[in-house]
């Protein structure tokens, strides 16, 4: 059979938009320019990534929310509601969840800074009558350094770290708006883009797909309401406790905990240990009573209360949830905490429905 080249090949024939050029040769050059520009391309959809990367962890976060409270909104309109009602009755009770924490944690901290600045010119006097102390101060020059510190740039340094915080407010809350609202957006639209990402998959595989989408999306939401439920459990315990114990602001410390519960692995203890500092610094016999009843509480809730909630909701090895909490932390700080779990699921799935089978197949 004889050799041809590609400029021999017979054109294909003339349709409406003319008769279609001969084929380019692979030459060395246009392969080289071709893998330069699929280097810049990748290049470019980095540094996309990267610089876009805080308002994706926003969409990441929304995105879970929805997943979690969609089956909220199937349940009300199952019983009759519009879905744009539904939604709007969501919204409204995570609105009121978020305005009741603030309540909740703001005044206290209000409350004790204008009480430790009030009560600041009776420390420094305490202080200044205490011979020690005015000894160190002579001393060591303690005036004259503080006066030597008090310069413009300490000023200036000064005034930038109160526009920080004053960023750092702006910058939660506007976070938090915009998580809301596309929290919202989302759950509107939840019908239409699952069908479109069901839609991208082949329709010879498309109703697997669908069943496997299925079920990791009820996993996903059964994890959230667990895990709401272990948290507010964990909540109403610490309020008792504190009430019990007269530890000040309860409500406040309430909050707290079961805001920290909700992250996996490391949330109960970092909520343990701030109540039993502000035990300590109420008296020590409260600090211990605290800490021994933390200690007895989590036992409790991670032998008893937490598998039997989470056996309904998730099956995921111990070993694989823990590693994936570590993993996330150390990706997504948090939020990769809060979303480790349900991907673990989600893999486990995947990898017991379509990968072993194919490996048996073969």
């Amino acid at each position: 059979m004889p050799d041809f080249e590609p400029e021999d090949l017979p054109a294909a024939p003339s349709g409406r938009f003319g008769t279609p050029g001969r084929p380019l040769r692979r030459s060395s050059f246009l392969l080289g320019f071709t893998g330069a520009l699929g280097v810049l391309l990748a290049y470019t959809l980095y540094l996309g990534i990267r610089n876009a990367g805080g308002i994706l962890v926003l969409v990441v976060i929304a995105l879970f929310l929805a997943v979690g409270l969609n089956p909220a909104v199937v349940r009300l309109r199952r019983w009759g509601a519009p879905r744009g009602l539904a939604v709007a009755v969501v919204a409204l009770a995570v609105v009121l969840l978020l305005c009741g924490g603030v309540v909740a944690l703001v005044p206290p901290i209000l409350t004790q800074s204008g009480q430790f600045i009030e009560q600041l010119p009776s420390y420094v006097e305490d202080l200044r009558r205490n011979p020690t102390v005015n000894d160190l101060v002579v001393r060591y020059d303690v005036v004259e350094r503080v006066q030597s510190a008090a310069n413009a740039d300490t000023i200036g340094r000064a005034l930038g770290g109160v526009l920080g915080g004053a960023q750092l407010i702006f910058g939660t809350a506007f976070r938090t708006l915009t998580v809301l609202v596309l929290t919202i957006y989302f759950l509107v639209y939840f019908d239409r883009l699952r069908s479109l990402g069901y839609s991208l998959a082949p329709r010879s595989r498309r109703e697997r797909v669908q069943l496997i989408g299925d079920e990791i999306l009820a996993k996903v939401g059964a994890y959230m309401v667990g895990a709401l439920s272990i948290a507010v459990l964990a909540g109403v315990t610490t309020f008792v406790f504190a009430l019990i114990v007269g530890l000040p602001y309860p409500f406040a410390l309430a909050v707290v905990v079961a805001v920290t519960d909700l992250i996996p692995q490391i949330g109960a203890t970092l909520g343990a240990v701030i109540v039993s500092l502000v035990g300590f610094a109420t008296s020590l016999p409260v600090g211990i009573a605290c800490v021994v009843f933390f200690l007895i509480y989590q036992q409790v809730e991670n032998y008893l209360v937490y598998p039997k909630v989470m056996r309904r909701s998730v099956e995921v090895n111990e070993v694989a949830a823990l590693l994936a909490a570590l993993l996330g932390v150390a990706l997504l700080g948090v939020v990769g905490a809060l979303i480790a779990i349900p991907t673990v699921a989600a893999l486990q799935l995947i990898l017991r429905e379509v990968v072993l089978p194919r490996q048996e197949s073969r």
